[in-house]
């Protein structure tokens, strides 16, 4: 079995007064891909925030690749050191964070030029590579305002993935298209993974997670209550909390194989 890349242990995040982390543990095995699912308000996209040094943590220890996060020498990184550590985990968003007035490909070359450093031409070559990759070779050159909704996503993953990080963070991509556009997204993630990119996912599509995953983590009230492969997770849940989350999600197809 492969090592951790993405290694939490106990960790805590408050709002104010509001605990949204209650001594998060979880894994990500290099080459794994491991779904996150549960209610709204469990917790499930804050913790990617963390991982992916957006947000900072109070408690507890987050390591990508034996690294800490949040934390270097008892002290909060500092923005710089942050900056370089979202590199290594690339993240794609619920809602698209395109520049409106770059193209596609601009899109996807303006980290490779400002964060990688690359000269323009490789910058475009890679750019054109991964928006090849993602079925979006002859839309390179159009604006935000020119494509689909399933399309500016597809460019928002090529953007994550053009500059190689070590991890994909994905926080509910799906959830701002429309049905008929979802499949075309799920498509290039399986792709991806099928490839042995390591992925972290928050998702509500119940089927692509049982199809993709190596783990299924299920939160509820910002604790892990429930993980494990999808078969054992989706078809056996151990929990009342877990099957009510199912019922409610309509989960009723049999798993595949």
């Amino acid at each position: 079995m492969s090592e951790a890349l993405v290694e939490i242990r106990g960790v805590r995040k408050s709002f104010g007064a509001t605990l949204v982390l209650d001594g998060v543990d979880l894994e990500v095995r290099r080459g794994e891909v491991v779904t996150v699912i549960g209610p709204s308000g469990s917790g499930k996209t804050t913790l990617l925030r963390c991982v992916n040094a957006l947000e900072t943590y109070d408690a507890g220890s987050i390591k990508l690749d034996g690294v800490e996060v949040g934390f270097a020498d008892g002290r909060r990184r500092r923005d710089r050191e942050l900056a370089r550590l979202r590199t290594e985990a690339g993240m794609v968003f619920q809602l698209f964070y395109l520049f409106p007035h770059l193209t596609a490909v601009e899109n996807v070359m303006l980290g490779l030029r400002r964060v990688r450093g690359l000269p323009k031409a490789e910058a475009r070559e890679r750019a054109v590579h991964w928006l090849e990759r993602v079925g979006l070779a002859e839309r390179a050159g159009h604006l935000p305002s020119q494509l689909s909704g399933g399309q500016q996503q597809r460019v928002g993953i090529a953007r994550a993935v053009a500059m190689q990080p070590k991890l994909l963070l994905l926080d509910e991509i799906t959830s701002s298209l429309d049905p008929e556009l979802v499949g075309e997204v799920l498509a290039v993630v399986r792709s991806l993974a099928e490839e042995g990119m390591t992925m972290l996912v928050v998702t509500h599509e119940m089927g692509f997670a049982r199809e993709v995953s190596e783990q299924v983590v299920f939160m509820e009230g910002g604790r892990v209550v429930e993980q494990g492969p999808p078969a054992q997770v989706m078809l056996s849940p151990a929990s009342d909390r877990l099957r009510a989350f199912l019922s409610r999600s309509q989960f009723a197809a049999p798993l595949a194989g």
